[in-house]
């Protein structure tokens, strides 16, 4: 028996005794009967954990990329700066993860950056973390992809440092556009439709 399975026996065998013992404290009443079944709250708790159909979908983000940033400080009519970078993108925790390592610049500054994202099969949607050297925020969104599985669009919240905005709706949306290059957007949800788009990264794989 692995680690991680002998880890989950201990931790619902505690938590059962926990709850026998609560029962019998308050009402005097429990039975063996009324304890949760054993192998079925194993079962479920390993089919929660282990990686599932939706992660697989996420592998087309993996590889090794050059990143070309477009970001239109001005609004969307002004011509937005352009700079170049790198983006490492792997697998993590046993494939239940992808984990994206990226190099670049942003506003006249190097720029580096660390993202998770991947399925919670709990609550059956698509998760993201990130976080960079441009802020001191951890960035969380969360959604799904389209039904040609294509599209990736998550939502979150960010707060704007230079204006002083705060828990601003943001839109992100990842692109496939083919086996070597999808694109990556973040959308300022208060600017309005159609104008939202603030910036986007393409990546190329590299060859």
């Amino acid at each position: 028996m692995n680690a991680q399975k002998t880890f989950g026996i201990i931790f619902i065998l505690g938590l059962s005794v926990n709850m026998a013992f609560s029962q019998d404290k308050k009402a005097n009443t429990a039975t063996p009967a009324m304890l949760p079944n054993m192998e079925e709250m194993m079962k479920k708790w390993m089919d929660a954990i282990k990686p599932s159909e939706s992660h697989k979908m996420l592998n087309a983000f993996v590889g090794s990329w050059e990143t070309a940033t477009s970001l239109w400080m001005q609004g969307p009519s002004a011509p937005p700066t352009v700079t170049k970078g790198t983006a490492e993108v792997k697998w993590a925790l046993g494939g239940r993860y992808i984990q994206q390592e990226s190099k670049g610049e942003m506003m006249g500054r190097p720029m580096s950056g660390v993202g998770f994202t991947g399925y919670d099969n709990i609550n059956k949607k698509f998760i993201s973390f990130w976080i960079d050297d441009m802020s001191t925020a951890m960035y969380n969104s969360e959604g799904g992809f389209d039904q040609a599985g294509k599209v990736l669009t998550t939502y979150g919240k960010m707060d704007e440092p230079m204006t002083g905005e705060h828990d601003k709706n943001v839109k992100y949306v990842s692109r496939l556009i083919s086996p070597d290059k999808f694109i990556f957007e973040v959308h300022d949800l208060i600017i309005g439709e159609p104008n939202t788009r603030v910036v986007e990264v393409v990546y190329t794989r590299k060859k």
